[in-house]
């Protein structure tokens, strides 16, 4: 695609101009700077739907209110459920749990990398 766009009433035009016999698709092409098969898909979508030609296509059918509610609920649900499972879990994984405590009393030993860094610095 070339990526031109035409507008509706000069596509109208110009299968008008061809129907009537008024100019041949090569005098509209030469002037349009036209390729002849885009004229012809033009007279084609012309023959075959008239007037409602060219006319941007029609918006898919929206869903029906009761269709979208149930979308709706189905995705509510879905996040009561996990919030429900988030909560428990954060009842399991307390601050106060022994295990916890333990766990920040103990002292983290630096990694490889943060050691490296360390003697780097220091040397300069």
């Amino acid at each position: 695609m070339s990526g031109r766009v035409h507008s509706r009433e000069l596509k109208l035009t110009i299968v008008r101009q061809l129907a009537s016999g008024e100019k041949r698709p090569a005098q509209i092409c030469r002037e349009h700077n036209l390729a002849s098969s885009v004229v012809s898909r033009w007279r084609n979508e012309y023959d075959q739907r008239g007037e409602e030609a060219f006319l941007p296509p029609a918006p898919p059918e929206a869903l029906s209110a009761e269709a979208k509610i149930a979308e709706l609920e189905r995705f509510c649900g879905q996040l009561a459920m996990e919030n429900a499972v988030l909560k428990k879990s954060s009842y399991r994984i307390s601050p106060s749990d022994e295990l916890i405590q333990r766990m920040l009393k103990q002292p983290v030993e630096p990694s490889l990398e943060q050691r490296s860094i360390r003697q780097i610095s220091s040397v300069c």
